[in-house]
């Protein structure tokens, strides 16, 4: 599986959401995104109202909280989803921002126990089956939510870092790089999934325009983040790895990191350039081990930048 998708902006107006979502089906993306961050909107929510909407586009949910929803009561919201829009669900797991969930009281001592577990029993569930036994932090043993569906739908852990990836690779159906992935990381993270064929989804800041310069200062904001302390493992496999740490540690702040970082690392770091470059960059991503690739719009009008991100999406070949 090769997709190409795009992700529905968390701040989008409300009034745009299910035409954002009929345009990117309209453009051809393969699949759609909805983000569930604290302060937004609820992800499980977002996903039913755009497959309502649509006909065909593969909706994610990027991503649920492990510690915020009880275990069975994720399955069984999945599940429905899966019954009423067959084949065309993707679930995406994680522990959560941990700023957000201590503000709910929801952090738990081991984030990757909780996310092992969590992620199990849905899963379990989700096939018909009764839930395992209980652990240190989910237990549903011998539920049964009954309502299962034809089709179940892939369950992926949005994580980073070697031990989180393992965990998805054990316990998961893939993994979403939630985070800029450069095709050295996406290619070392999916030989880590210990999977003959892992699902590995990637999101990136996204720009097409016909001056490439343009687009890659149009993804510069989204790429700010890019060096703190916890990125370590996402950067290690980059060739100038070395060199963006210390441009990090050089940099007055996070702007003007990102403001001032060289040209060849945004185009590594981002999906941003002319049609033709950026589709060379979606195909590297491919090649490097992505199942999916994921477009975020870099642009202040996320609807509009849609005509200009479909430009990049893969041709078909003629016969």
């Amino acid at each position: 599986m090769t997709h190409v998708g795009v992700m529905l902006p968390r701040d989008l107006p409300a009034n745009q959401v299910l035409a954002y979502a009929r345009r990117a089906e309209q453009l051809g993306f393969d699949e759609l995104w909805v983000v569930e961050d604290l302060g937004f909107r609820g992800g499980v929510a977002q996903a039913g109202a755009v497959l309502a909407a649509t006909d065909h586009i593969m909706v994610g949910i990027g991503i649920l909280p492990a510690g915020a929803r009880n275990a069975a009561f994720t399955a069984m919201e999945l599940a429905t989803l899966a019954q009423l829009f067959p084949g065309r669900l993707i679930a995406g797991i994680g522990h959560g921002m941990p700023d957000w969930m201590r503000s709910v009281g929801a952090w738990p001592a081991s984030p990757l126990t909780l996310l092992r577990e969590y992620t199990t029993a849905v899963r379990t569930l989700l096939r018909g089956e009764p839930g395992p036994a209980a652990g240190r932090y989910v237990d549903v043993e011998g539920v049964v939510i009954g309502e299962t569906p034809q089709t179940v739908p892939p369950v992926v852990l949005g994580v980073r870092g070697p031990k989180s990836i393992a965990v998805a690779g054990q316990v998961a159906d893939g993994l979403l790089l939630a985070e800029p992935a450069a095709p050295p990381y996406i290619a070392e993270a999916a030989a880590r999934l210990e999977s003959s064929s892992p699902l590995v989804i990637t999101y990136d800041a996204a720009a097409v325009h016909d001056d490439g310069d343009k687009a890659r200062d149009l993804v510069r904001p989204g790429l700010a983040g890019i060096g703190e302390p916890d990125w370590a493992p996402h950067l290690a496999p980059l060739p100038f790895a070395a060199d963006l740490a210390a441009h990090r540690r050089a940099a007055a702040g996070p702007a003007e990191f990102a403001a001032t970082m060289p040209d060849a690392w945004v185009r590594e770091l981002s999906l941003a350039g002319t049609p033709a470059e950026v589709r060379a960059q979606i195909a590297a991503r491919h090649a490097a081990g992505a199942g999916s690739v994921i477009m975020i719009p870099a642009e202040p009008d996320p609807l509009q930048a849609l005509t200009g991100l479909a430009q990049a999406l893969p041709r078909p070949e003629r016969p």
